[in-house]
C-alpha cells in the first residue's frame, strides 16, 4: 500500500467520487435554472474527479456543454461576461429574498458581507480570450 493511501485511508477516492457526481449534478441544475450558478459546481466536480477518476474528469471537460467553461477556468481562471452578470445578479437576488425574510440582523451582515466578497471575486476574474 502507498504511503498516500495509508495516510488518508480508502474512503477517500470514493467520497472524491461521489462528491464529483453531486457536483455535477448541481452543475447541471444550476446551468438550467437561472437563480443558480452551475459553474463553480462543475469547477469543483472536476477537481473531485482528478483526484478519483481520471476517467470521469476526461468525461467532464470533454463534454460539449459542460466542459468549455471547466476548460477556460483550469487554463486562464477566466469566467465569461455574461456568467459573471448571471452569477452577480444571482447573488443580489439571494440576498434580496433574505433581506425580505424575518432574518436576524447578524444573517442579514454575514450574507451580505460573504455575498459581497464572492461577487467580488467573480467580477475581479478575467474574461476568456477572444470574448
Amino acid at each position: 500500500m502507498s504511503e498516500p493511501s495509508r495516510k488518508h485511508g480508502p474512503w477517500r477516492r470514493p467520497l472524491y467520487f461521489a462528491a464529483g457526481w453531486v457536483l455535477t449534478a448541481l452543475g447541471v441544475i444550476g446551468l438550467i435554472l437561472p437563480l443558480m450558478p452551475g459553474t463553480i459546481f462543475l469547477i469543483a466536480a472536476a477537481w473531485c474527479f482528478s483526484r478519483s477518476s481520471p476517467r470521469f474528469e476526461a468525461w467532464l471537460i470533454g463534454h460539449p456543454r459542460l466542459g468549455p467553461q471547466v476548460l477556460a477556468w483550469r487554463r486562464t481562471g477566466s469566467i465569461a461576461r455574461k456568467t459573471k452578470y448571471i452569477a452577480c445578479g444571482s447573488m443580489l437576488l439571494s440576498f434580496a429574498l433574505v433581506a425580505a425574510s424575518d432574518a436576524p440582523p447578524i444573517a442579514l451582515w454575514v450574507t451580505g458581507a460573504c455575498l459581497i466578497a464572492a461577487g467580488t471575486y467573480v467580477a475581479s476574474r478575467p474574461e476568456p480570450p477572444g470574448a
